[in-house]
């Protein structure tokens, strides 16, 4: 749903009459618009960018993100498979699409229909890939990937220049690129030195094979940040796009920390608000019980809408402007807070999960470390049934 909003006093997303919605996500276009200029600045003119959309735009929406991103002024989109390509088509044919992951072998045919680049990790994907575009009179386009530390796809650096020579001796497969993929570019620097190395010594070895690839790619958003000599022509930026900068044990210059901002909240709103003495219990299991007299709200929201049910009895909440904390288990539909501090809050006022209410703010980050998780698993966790309303430039 695509719905122009604002917050109102009470923490509520509306559009001069009361929300309909029980618990929402807001996605702010123009946060979206500036991360992305702000990594192009960054970047320079010369380098290309790939904006990564999978898991529904990291939970944003993904048609809707997709969309605003063409009139942004990325280069490319990736993604893990073909619905999300799929999807992509939908708000506009031509856009070139990379699939990271490895293509199944009966998505292939549908994959070269379609136009999408396929990753490439073997010779059993290569002779597949260039039968069905043999087959279907249609040349398939393919990034060779090469593992140098990840572990998941790829092929050896020792194993690159048989692939490509390989790669080169079909006449219905185009080679677009070659990439990697850093591991632990936030977190280990030396590990990924080490995976760059190993990256610029297959390049060589590639080169001096004769095998031509116009593009070369290995960053993603950790990589963009830390590693700047790895940007090579092409930058893979994910969770950066989305205002968040990702966690891990590297420290940034402050300049290239700043001005990327969430472009994500969640909301939901109180349903009841009840008073409890001392030692009444709270929700399943009973794991809280009220050290004194409270006054406890429900909000219409739990992990069936994504908020993680490891929030249980660790998170807080925004209320009113206030930190809340949330009492007992996160439910499927609902979580309970302690307002005890917050004598007025009724049925109805807002409740903010994930983002700025008044002065305070929750990120995912906050978020995530309270759940032992990542800011990745939190965005991407927001389910289906939570709608997406959409305020910026583009918002309609």
């Amino acid at each position: 749903m695509n719905t122009a909003s604002r917050m109102g006093p009470t923490g509520w997303a509306h559009n001069g009459r009361t929300p309909v919605y029980r618990c929402w996500a807001e996605v702010d276009l123009e946060a979206l618009r500036d991360n992305l200029a702000g990594i192009r600045q960054r970047v320079g003119p010369d380098v290309r960018l790939m904006t990564v959309v999978k898991a529904d735009a990291y939970g944003h929406g993904l048609a809707a993100i997709a969309a605003h991103l063409m009139h942004c002024g990325t280069d490319l989109f990736g993604v893990a498979n073909l619905a999300e390509a799929h999807a992509i088509r939908s708000v506009g044919r031509g856009w070139p699409v990379l699939m990271l992951g490895a293509c199944l072998p009966d998505e292939v045919a549908r994959a070269i229909r379609d136009g999408v680049m396929l990753t490439v990790s073997d010779e059993t994907e290569l002779r597949h890939i260039a039968s069905e575009a043999a087959r279907l009179g249609m040349p398939a386009r393919v990034h060779l990937k090469v593992d140098t530390g990840m572990g998941r796809l790829g092929c050896r650096p020792v194993d690159a220049v048989k692939l490509g020579i390989a790669l080169g001796r079909s006449d219905a497969v185009r080679l677009e690129a070659v990439y990697t993929h850093f591991a632990a570019a936030e977190d280990d620097a030396a590990f990924t030195r080490k995976q760059e190395a190993r990256f610029r010594a297959t390049l060589e070895d590639l080169r001096a094979a004769g095998i031509p690839f116009p593009m070369v790619h290995a960053c993603n958003s950790g990589g963009l940040l830390h590693q700047p000599n790895a940007w090579f022509g092409l930058v893979r930026p994910g969770l950066l796009v989305y205002g968040i900068l990702p966690s891990g044990k590297r420290r940034l210059a402050g300049s290239l920390s700043q001005g990327f901002r969430p472009a994500l909240s969640l909301h939901s709103r109180v349903s009841l608000v009840r008073a409890v003495a001392r030692g009444a219990t709270v929700s399943y299991g009973h794991t809280f019980t009220a050290p004194r007299a409270m006054r406890l709200a429900t909000v219409s929201a739990g992990y069936g809408d994504g908020y993680p049910r490891a929030a249980s009895g660790r998170a807080q909440v925004l209320v009113r402007g206030r930190r809340c904390p949330v009492v007992g288990r996160v439910t499927m539909d609902q979580t309970v807070v302690d307002v005890s501090a917050l004598p007025t809050v009724a049925p109805g006022d807002g409740v903010t999960l994930l983002g700025r209410q008044g002065t305070e703010t929750i990120t995912a980050g906050e978020l995530a470390g309270w759940c032992g998780s990542i800011p990745w698993e939190i965005l991407t966790g927001i389910s289906y049934r939570v709608p997406r309303v959409y305020r910026g430039a583009q918002a309609s």
